[in-house]
């Protein structure tokens, strides 16, 4: 762990996160989309920006692939990497809620405790989780980039759910059925619970 320079200090600025949110007509928030790999988190997290910038949010989705084309590059898959993965968005998310917008994100987080750190960086009710459940046998049989047939013939190491583990939410914010459910009902699911929560108007 790198430590902090002792003379580095935080900068308040001059517009709040407030202000911002006052202007733009809704809470900024953290939309932490989990699950295994071809579970939906991406469509689902898309989708669900598609029908909040209908009605006026301003939004942006932080996903896992493409964070790796330049913030993360450096980083493998291991358990290690995964941590500082999630440790990198995690910080960033913090600081775009400070913009006022919604950020939803879509990252396999595989481990239980890398999440609850991640969660531990926002104020109580800023981030909210939402495990994509669709079981490994529905994500094998999509399989859209062929990686569960990569990782069954040993060319990927530390492949979620096949060598490597992954650990279900217990308690998240949303449940949804990506297995199962169409992706419009889960849309429907989060503005839902996003409505319940006055983050965005009734």
């Amino acid at each position: 762990m790198i430590e902090k320079s002792p003379n580095v200090v935080w900068h308040r600025a001059t517009v709040s996160r407030k202000d911002r949110e006052e202007r733009n007509g809704h809470k900024a928030l953290v939309l932490w989309f989990t699950g295994l790999s071809a579970s939906g988190k991406s469509t689902l997290a898309h989708a669900v920006e598609d029908r909040l910038h209908k009605m006026g949010c301003h939004t942006f989705v932080l996903d896992g692939d493409n964070v790796r084309h330049g913030l993360c590059s450096d980083l493998g898959f291991s358990l290690e990497d995964r941590e500082e993965n999630l440790r990198r968005i995690g910080e960033v998310s913090k600081l775009m809620l400070e913009t006022g917008v919604m950020v939803l994100t879509a990252f396999i987080s595989p481990m239980r405790r890398d999440r609850e750190r991640v969660r531990s960086l926002f104020p109580h009710g800023d981030f909210l989780e939402i495990y994509c459940d669709a079981s490994i046998e529905v994500c094998e049989s999509r399989d859209p980039k062929g990686l569960y047939k990569r990782a069954r013939a040993g060319e990927i190491p530390d492949f979620t759910g096949i060598s490597s583990p992954y650990e279900a939410p217990v308690n998240p914010e949303l449940r949804c059925d990506t297995g199962n459910d169409s992706v419009d009902n889960n849309v429907d699911k989060v503005i839902g619970m996003l409505r319940q929560r006055g983050a965005i108007p009734a």
